[in-house]
């Protein structure tokens, strides 16, 4: 009886494993139908010159011009190899051994117990340790390359690396292959069931996903903060935040957010809403929501940006308070913007912003970091021919790139999680507003790649002009507080904190734990990350942190207190629509639902 029901049971897996195999290869036949018919639009792909083949080139004359550099580095290597046999013999023979190397702290590619307890799983992680030491080592030797050369080297050193890891092939992952085994292949199937669909969405591309998409919904689950749209242009719409508190400071506060994202990362959910926070401060809070642009929009400029964006929003606040100074926030590409703004008010002797907020914003790109590996003219001019066609950048392209810079996070976990595994994602509200990526206009992502990163020309006086004015940064003159963070892969912190050397006035500049996202969105009950603070702003961004003070939890409250002293006195707390703005809709409005695909 018991081996009927055994035979039974199998009878149903084979029949589920057979269902599962004949979805899959009717997906398969439509993906490739499907691929086969956009082949005019995919005619180019794969034609186009890469830099990288250049980049291996130079690494490898200067290899074959200076041999004992690689002889040296190839006996460590074998010495290493040698030595990591004799460990895991002695291993084998049942002896205690130390590793010949290990993992970084955290590194979660390693984290399953098989990776140190099994002799063979743990010969294969440091083998790859071992390996990938040499080939960053070989990479990171820098006579005889340029600057811009030598970091593309290692960047994609790097990737490679990052992509041959062990934990990334079913073989040799014990995990993987521990349930491969327990589940006779259909985390595989399932996997591969996943990897058809992202395909699926991706229209050819593979967009991995990060999150349970289903899981929210923006205005319901995700930004929730109560408010109106009250003032719109082509290009953003103005949000007006209902007071939480009876009374609000006389100034209201702007918030310029980056339109390379949507704003409300600033307010995700309750519990880590920035923007809640700023109301519950007693701030009367006003939010930029940049349009999601397409072709029709691909002329607007970074000139109309500041046009159509903090200084239409400037009028409108006025209108809607009654008050004509504010404070103002502006985060990464939205502070680039606020400072620039702020460089062609001073000029036209126009003083509505008593005090500004930097959120990791770079102005002085002379040093962007690893975003720096994608500017040069070859990919700046394929970018452009990419876009003139569309007229505009595809979100796809930028996250791809933001992820790059994180790959084990944002690329390989997933691969791991979802191909392998055979998972679904967990929901997470970051990662969804990460995945609802957006796109950038021609005219304006071409002026940003090439006058500020590739030429670092917003730092130099009168090199950029904006709508007849020329910028100049260091005619800024106001209270200023920056926020960088120290592990920031998008706005180096020593690079940002460049701008405390320019601008005149009280300045005050913090330095959060984490990343660009996560120092950010770091509300207090987290007790996460801690800051530091230096009252003396030295030239040297090493000395300010030596002389630096930590300070455990949230920044937070550190610039409430500082903001508040900016923003006048407390007045009784301004509803959206009462003043001579209509209220054109609910927040978070109608501009931030558009995807980008």
């Amino acid at each position: 009886m018991a081996g009927q029901q055994q035979a039974a049971v199998e009878t149903d897996q084979s029949a589920q494993i057979v269902e599962i195999l004949g979805e899959i290869a009717d997906r398969s036949r439509k993906l490739i139908e499907d691929f086969v018919a956009r082949q005019g639009d995919l005619e180019n792909l794969g034609n186009g010159h890469t830099p990288l083949g250049g980049t291996f080139m130079e690494m490898l004359s200067r290899v074959m011009s200076q041999p004992h550099e690689l002889v040296q580095a190839q006996f460590g290597l074998w010495q290493d190899y040698m030595r990591l046999w004799q460990s895991t013999a002695q291993r084998m023979l049942g002896a205690e051994s130390e590793p010949v190397i290990v993992p970084d702290r955290g590194d979660r590619r390693f984290k399953d117990a098989a990776w140190h307890d099994n002799a063979l799983f743990d010969f294969i992680k440091q083998s790859y340790l071992l390996s990938s030491k040499y080939f960053l080592q070989v990479a990171s030797q820098k006579d005889g390359l340029n600057d811009k050369t030598q970091q593309k080297l290692e960047f994609y050193t790097r990737q490679f690396v990052e992509m041959m890891a062990p934990s990334n092939f079913v073989a040799t992952n014990p995990e993987v292959l521990r349930l491969t085994i327990e589940s006779r292949g259909e985390n595989l199937l399932r996997g591969l069931k996943n990897m058809l669909e992202d395909l699926e969405r991706g229209k050819g591309r593979l967009a991995i996903k990060m999150t349970d998409l289903e899981a929210f919904e923006i205005g319901r689950n995700i930004a929730t903060s109560q408010g109106k749209v009250v003032f719109q242009t082509d290009l953003m719409q103005l949000i007006q935040y209902s007071p939480s508190t009876p009374e609000a400071h006389r100034r209201p506060l702007m918030i310029v957010p980056p339109w390379i994202n949507k704003f409300y990362i600033l307010d995700l959910q309750p519990k880590n809403s920035f923007i809640k926070f700023c109301v519950d401060q007693g701030f009367t809070t006003f939010v930029l929501s940049w349009v999601n642009p397409d072709e029709k929009l691909s002329h607007m400029s970074f000139e109309d940006y500041m046009l159509q964006g903090p200084l239409a929003a400037l009028d409108a606040i006025q209108q809607a308070t009654g008050e004509k100074e504010i404070t103002a926030i502006g985060y990464c590409l939205g502070g680039t913007l606020l400072a620039s703004t702020l460089s062609w008010m001073k000029q036209k002797r126009d003083n509505r912003i008593k005090s500004a907020t930097f959120f990791t914003t770079l102005v002085d790109f002379s040093d962007p970091g690893e975003l720096g590996v994608f500017i040069d003219e070859e990919q700046l001019a394929a970018i452009e021919r990419s876009m003139a066609k569309r007229g505009y950048l595809d979100g796809a392209e930028m996250a791809t790139t933001f992820n790059m810079l994180r790959a084990n996070d944002l690329i390989w976990s997933f691969v791991i999680n979802n191909y392998l595994m055979g998972k679904d994602p967990f929901p997470f509200d970051l990662l969804y507003w990460n995945s609802d990526s957006t796109r950038m206009p021609a005219a304006m992502h071409s002026f940003y790649l090439r006058r500020c990163y590739h030429e670092n020309a917003l730092v130099q006086p009168g090199a950029v002009r904006l709508n007849g004015v020329d910028i100049d940064l260091r005619r800024i003159e106001l209270p200023v507080y920056w926020v960088s963070t120290r592990e920031d892969h998008i706005a180096p912190w020593k690079s940002t904190y460049a701008a405390t050397q320019l601008y005149r006035g009280p300045r005050r500049f913090v330095l959060a734990g984490s990343g660009h996202i996560a120092g950010v969105v770091n509300p207090p009950a987290s007790g996460k990350y801690g800051y530091w603070t230096n009252d003396e702003l030295a030239a040297d961004p090493e000395a300010w942190l030596a002389g630096a003070v930590h300070h455990e939890g949230s920044w937070w409250h550190d610039w409430a207190s500082w903001n508040a002293a900016h923003a006048g006195e407390m007045v009784p707390a301004r509803q959206p629509g009462e003043g001579k703005l209509t209220v054109l809709e609910d927040a978070p409005g109608s501009y931030v639902r558009t995807r980008a695909a």
